[in-house]
């Protein structure tokens, strides 16, 4: 049995850092707002120009509508105006993210728990470790599968009722180390008859080794496991 603070303690070791990743991110970000701020001043400057040349070449017996010209000056003022706004946004957006990367970062190198609704598991230093409750005492049986679905190790857990924890140490059925990676895990509980029970749903507990943006949703890091900020559940010393 492994508990979260004990898990903090073993994998310290393990955390990196994550300063790149934020200015990657942010600098990404600036890319594209520029990108399209750019287009837009390059549309508003062409109408500038086409405006001054027709007002230049206007025939002076019949000259064009001031009120269209006008109009038209004003629907690119707010134009320019959106400009802008969008402008601000993009930095609010930048700053959003990189506050939200920042306060990530700080929980690397701690023990975390987090939810999973696939089953996915990381293997870190030949230690795998999850958490669940039991309604009742029995053995759980969990089922360990690799990255091609093949089932490499089964395991029986003497559970009590309540909350357990159980670390899978990587061996395989055959007895070999399996190499470190992300394996899908499957829990069924006690059975009262003795048989095997039904699915039981279990967190990931491991050290948080970095934090990601993807596409503007950060991503919480556990060895090859990466998961989204929603899933952490608790965050351990």
């Amino acid at each position: 049995m492994t508990s979260i603070a004990t898990v903090a303690a073993q994998n310290s070791a393990a955390a990196t850092t994550t300063s790149t990743s934020v200015s990657a991110a942010v600098a990404g970000t600036s890319t594209a707002a520029a990108n399209g701020l750019a287009s837009l001043s390059s549309n508003f400057t062409e109408f500038l120009n086409l405006l001054m040349t027709q007002l230049k070449n206007q025939d002076p017996t019949s000259p064009m509508d001031t009120n269209s010209f006008t109009q038209e000056l004003v629907e690119f003022s707010e134009v320019e105006q959106q400009i802008n706004t969008n402008s601000s946004l993009g930095t609010l957006i930048q700053l959003t993210q990189s506050g939200q990367m920042l306060q990530g970062s700080s929980i690397i190198g701690k023990a975390v728990e987090v939810s999973t609704t696939t089953g996915a598991v990381p293997l870190v230093d030949s230690s795998a470790t999850i958490g669940f409750t039991s309604p009742t005492a029995g053995t759980a049986h969990l089922t360990i599968k690799d990255s091609a679905g093949a089932v490499i190790a089964t395991e029986t857990i003497a559970a009590t009722q309540g909350t357990n924890t159980y670390t899978w140490d990587g061996e395989g059925a055959d007895g070999s180390t399996e190499p470190d990676g992300t394996y899908t895990f499957s829990l069924t509980g006690p059975a009262n008859t003795g048989t095997i029970g039904s699915a039981l749903s279990f967190e990931v507990i491991g050290t948080a080794s970095g934090v990601t943006n993807n596409g503007g949703t950060i991503d919480l890091q556990i060895g090859s496991l990466t998961t989204p900020f929603s899933n952490v559940q608790a965050v351990g010393n």
